[in-house]
């Protein structure tokens, strides 16, 4: 029984050890061919890729051909007109044909860049915005430079107020009281503005915006739309304020001439010397900047018989309110620098972009004649409101938060000591 299994199984294994190892050659036949198919579209593209390298080396030559070929012929050129003492820098003869550099720009590449408007409005995009949408736009996109109320921030720009100063030492030139023209508003703000992130703002924003910068100025009311087809009709408050540069016509002649040489004054004198930067050394050399502090250098005030029409001196102030400390008058002068490119004091004080504050203590609210009040304070007025010491520090402190709707610009006083000071200031002027 033994012996006849093993006849038969026998025969059966080499059967099956002969059929795997005809299948693995078979396999290994097949896995051959593929890698023979795989190297030789290889290189069929190595072949391909070569022949691309081949043609753009071709071609880069004969650019550089082409390159050497005009660099010869302008050296040439060079020293034929160098030769012939002829200048180097004369114009570039002009060429019919051109120089086939570039191309002519297109259509839209042309409106991408031309951008600017005019003073009569030609340039702007149809759109549209009113005040109430500007301040929500201005305090996203601009306050953190230039104040929830246009006041400035810091050293950025100060862009309400400053009306009637232009002609002072220190003028205040804003968009209201200097800017002649609303277009360079319109078109810087929506060219270059918010900063770092300039052409961002949509035609209806900008609009919006300039709207509100006009409020803020006074210029207009609270339910003012601007848009392109009134933008055109409105005036800027120092529109006639510029002149026209003559001077080529009419000076320029005169200094083209030799310098008069004649009856020069025979010595120059040191007359004054700066307090604390030294810009005029005693024996030459560079400027330097002195140790002195501002506690040691002396104080000079102006002597004057009466206070002018912004409030005087701190003199003058003095001598009103012979209880008060000068030094808290002269510090309160100080700060009202803050406050007069809007407000007088003094004798002779008038209505500017706010009312003059002469006699302040004491007065009705909203009470003082001829000025054009924002409609919180004729309400306040209505409503018997006085000017008191404590509703003066508080306004003062916060001007938009004790009075919600003023058209007051200023960002308000952080300090104790200048509240303090401006008080005492103010209180000095009577009616």
């Amino acid at each position: 029984m033994s012996k006849s299994l093993s006849q038969i199984v026998l025969p059966v294994a080499g059967g099956t050890a002969l059929a795997l190892s005809v299948a693995l050659v078979v396999a290994n036949l097949d896995y051959g061919q593929n890698k023979i198919s795989s190297l030789e579209g290889r290189l069929e593209q190595a072949s391909v890729r070569a022949d691309d390298a081949a043609g753009k080396a071709r071609e880069e030559a004969a650019v550089t051909a082409e390159l050497e070929a005009k660099i010869a012929e302008i050296q040439a050129d060079a020293r034929v007109r160098a030769a012939s003492n002829s200048g180097l820098t004369e114009y570039a003869p002009n060429k019919e044909s051109g120089y086939g550099l570039g191309r002519k720009a297109r259509t839209e590449e042309i409106a991408a860049w031309d951008i600017d408007v005019l003073p009569d409005g030609r340039g702007l995009p149809q759109g549209r915005g009113d005040v109430f949408t500007g301040e929500e736009v201005f305090a996203e996109k601009c306050a953190s430079c230039h104040g929830d109320f246009a006041e400035g921030v810091d050293n950025w720009p100060v862009l309400a107020g400053g009306f009637d100063t232009l002609a002072d030492k220190d003028p205040v030139k804003t968009v209201g009281s200097y800017w002649p023209h609303l277009s360079t508003v319109w078109d810087y703000v929506h060219r270059s503005m918010p900063f770092g992130e300039a052409q961002t703002l949509t035609p209806d924003e900008t609009y919006a915006i300039v709207a509100y910068i006009l409020y803020s100025n006074d210029l207009v009311d609270d339910e003012f739309e601007l848009s392109h087809e009134n933008f055109s009709d409105f005036e800027m408050y120092n529109k006639v304020g510029f002149l026209i540069d003559d001077r080529p016509e009419r000076e320029y002649a005169k200094w083209s001439n030799d310098p008069c040489m004649e009856n020069c004054k025979p010595s120059v004198e040191i007359t004054m010397r700066a307090t604390f930067l030294d810009v005029t050394p005693e024996n030459g050399g560079e400027s330097v900047m002195n140790d002195a502090k501002a506690d040691d250098t002396p104080t000079f005030v102006a002597k004057a018989a009466t206070p002018d029409a912004t409030g005087g001196g701190a003199e003058a102030a003095a001598t009103k309110s012979p209880a008060v400390d000068p030094a808290l008058l002269a510090s309160g002068e100080k700060v009202f620098k803050k406050c007069k490119a809007c407000h007088a004091v003094g004798e002779g004080a008038k209505n500017k972009s706010g009312p003059q504050l002469n006699g302040l203590i004491g007065r009705p609210m909203g009470a003082v004649e001829g000025f054009k009040y924002s409609r919180v304070f004729v309400a306040a007025h209505g409503e018997g409101r006085i000017w008191d010491e404590t509703a003066l520090t508080e306004f003062l402190a916060k001007p938009k938060s004790y009075m919600k709707g003023t058209k007051m610009s200023f960002s308000g006083l952080k300090k104790e000591e200048d509240l303090a000071a401006i008080k005492a200031y103010l209180k000095s002027f009577g009616e």
